[in-house]
């Protein structure tokens, strides 16, 4: 573009001070700041109604789904396990410790029927044997042959989440950030245009 070809467009647009676009620029990263800060609260809240839930023993999923989706759906809400991220990913401590503890539970009950009926059970082999001395071996074998294998770990990294957040999102902080990106960006154009033109 030539300099009268400029100069032409200038015209046109030259009530337009680099100023105002300078205020835009301003006012969005303002308003950006603000908003960001915003996501990360709500985030905040969110993460605590699912660590509430999980303390009280009442239904984890819908507030961990309500958390999931406004993560991965908003600036500034980063859940990461990651060695920089600014909280720990969610755990479900207490859902993790009830599940461990009513499985002990389950494996102590199983055990204790196993040595009622193997004490049955060698009764009614031994019936004449009052002192009970050969009873022993016959319930360590009942209790040997009919005990299961032990249960397997609850590997608590089933009961750990880390959600990551986009790096830019369509709402409020997402456009104004892009506002005053362009506001920005329009401010040093046309100031640059305008020392330009008038030398």
């Amino acid at each position: 573009m030539n300099k009268r070809r400029a100069h032409h467009f200038w015209t046109k647009v030259k009530f337009i001070k680099p100023w105002y676009f300078l205020a835009i620029a301003v006012l969005s990263g303002v308003i950006c700041i603000f908003a960001l800060r915003a996501n990360n609260q709500h985030m905040i809240e969110l993460r605590d109604a699912v660590y509430t839930a999980d303390k009280d023993g009442t239904d984890v999923t819908k507030p961990l789904k309500a958390l999931q989706a406004y993560v991965t759906t908003h600036m500034n809400t980063d859940l990461n396990a990651g060695g920089n991220s600014v909280y720990p990913p969610v755990q479900l401590k207490y859902t993790y410790e009830r599940l461990v503890k009513a499985q002990k539970e389950q494996a102590s009950l199983t055990s204790s029927q196993i040595y009622s009926a193997a004490q049955a059970y060698c009764e009614q082999q031994n019936s004449s044997d009052f002192s009970g001395r050969n009873r022993i071996p016959c319930i360590e074998q009942y209790v040997q042959s009919h005990s299961s294998k032990k249960p397997a770990a609850v590997p608590d990294a089933l009961y750990k989440f880390a959600f990551v957040a986009p790096r830019w999102s369509p709402d409020l902080a997402g456009w104004t950030m892009v506002l005053g990106v362009l506001s920005a960006a329009l401010f040093v154009i046309s100031f640059a245009t305008r020392r330009w033109l008038n030398h």
